[in-house]
């Protein structure tokens, strides 16, 4: 019987489609990247904010077209949208087959083997009680792997629904993440991406402070993975021990995750996020101040309940004096089950629409000026492939994450494996990439 899967969703998720990719791989089931070779599909879904649902509804129904007319027997419904519309999911998609919560992901064999038998099979553990961690297939390239050292969220922000649909937040121990890095070194990965909801709160709930620093240094202590990437970081538990070791360890990039969704303490506030505009900006200047080139990423969402046009402006002045390297502007999404749903002053979608726009040419401009500033340097290049129609390679710089930041392009005078680094003389700039010429060593 041949498996396919569909991922949808940020890192964290795609995690656990590696996990449940692992258990059938175990149980004897072969897997195709092929879904019209597939018997049966799992569709790992998003449900954060209505597009996410949305595409994981049509993706459903495109896949549910193979039923009708192909030869697939049964869809598997997993992830955040099974978690948050249990109760409606098969009244609503009958096309679904099986169904399974964030915290049934280890039953996957199960529910494979029942909808194979013809029977329909839906399990909902608590979200907060999933066994975490466990082996996995990875699904990113060989070079780079995410590492997941949490789940769930407690930070409760206005907007959010992730508490209600992965639970409370809970860490994995220091000795099971390391155990983890040392296989995705034995594996090749060059790059390996931190993520949970909050890396920042890590071990808050086990050791009883916060331990990201440490964990840090006891994963570049067991491996040598070259580059160790932090996503997901919050403003207000960036402590001075985590500044240090990002400035004291060579491994750690000089790479910040740090969404501040807002720039004024009216927003702030309303949001519920923790810490109010001084903190950010304090926070943001000991960055810059204590770890000169960092680099730092940020979201912002736009048009959220009682943003005044006084708040829209604030935060525009904001982008344009903080000079975030990369930042996404996101119009606010209405979501029901969340505090902010029943606000009142909700704002027109056109308004938001049209500031997350204006938001984003702001940040252009700001992004124009620091592309800019590369052109005649010389930077260290992960490799990524070999683009045959531009006949250039490309790969990237410790200043831009996978999937989300740009990409660096480079001539070569020879072919670059992927997961090799090198230097880059960067010529130019083509919107958010640079383009360049590799430097290679000649040989003695």
């Amino acid at each position: 019987m041949k498996i396919g899967f569909v991922s949808l969703g940020c890192p964290k998720n795609q995690l656990d489609t590696e996990v449940m990719l692992h258990e059938l791989l175990a149980a004897g089931f072969e897997v195709t990247p092929e879904e019209t070779e597939a018997d049966i599909i799992i569709i790992n879904t998003c449900a954060f904010i209505e597009s996410a649902k949305k595409e994981s509804i049509d993706n459903i129904l495109d896949i549910a077209w193979l039923k009708e007319n192909h030869t697939l027997k049964g869809i598997v419904v997993t992830g955040c949208l099974a978690e948050r519309y249990r109760d409606e999911l098969f009244t609503e998609l009958p096309e679904i087959d099986a169904a399974l919560g964030v915290g049934s992901i280890h039953s996957i064999v199960d529910a494979v083997k029942s909808v194979a038998a013809g029977k329909r099979f839906s399990e909902y553990a608590p979200a907060d009680e999933v066994r975490l961690g466990g082996d996995r297939v990875l699904t990113t390239p060989d070079y780079s792997a995410y590492l997941k050292i949490a789940e769930g969220c407690d930070n409760r922000c206005a907007y959010c629904a992730i508490p209600a649909i992965r639970g409370r937040f809970r860490s994995r121990t220091i000795e099971d993440i390391v155990t983890e890095a040392k296989e995705m070194e034995a594996l090749g990965v060059r790059e390996l991406c931190v993520i949970a909801q909050d890396i920042t709160r890590y071990g808050q709930d086990i050791y009883g402070e916060y331990s990201l620093a440490k964990l840090l240094r006891a994963i570049t202590d067991a491996t040598t993975i070259p580059w160790i990437r932090l996503l997901y970081c919050y403003p207000d538990k960036i402590t001075d021990e985590l500044i240090a070791e990002i400035r004291g360890n060579d491994r750690i990039l000089k790479y910040i995750d740090l969404p501040v969704q807002h720039a004024t303490d009216h927003m702030l506030k309303a949001m519920n996020r923790h810490g109010d505009r001084a903190l950010i900006d304090s926070v943001i200047d000991k960055l810059r101040r204590e770890i000169p080139g960092i680099v730092i990423r940020t979201t912002f969402i736009v048009g959220f309940p009682g943003e005044t046009e006084e708040d829209f402006q604030a935060l525009c002045e904001f982008v344009r004096e903080k000079k975030f390297e990369h930042a996404g502007a996101f119009p606010y999404s209405r979501e029901e089950g969340t505090p902010a749903y029943d606000f009142p002053d909700q704002i027109d979608e056109q308004v938001k629409l049209d500031r997350a726009d204006i938001l984003m040419r702001e940040q252009q401009a700001v992004v124009d000026e620091y592309l800019a500033s590369k052109v005649g340097q010389t930077i260290d290049v992960l490799v990524e492939d070999f683009d045959p129609v531009s006949e250039a390679h490309y790969g990237r710089s410790v200043a831009d994450a996978p999937e989300i930041d740009g990409k660096v392009f480079f001539v070569s005078p020879m072919r670059i494996a992927p997961g090799s680094f090198v230097k880059v003389e960067i010529t130019e700039v083509q919107d958010y990439d640079l383009v360049g010429k590799a430097i290679i060593p000649k040989k003695k």
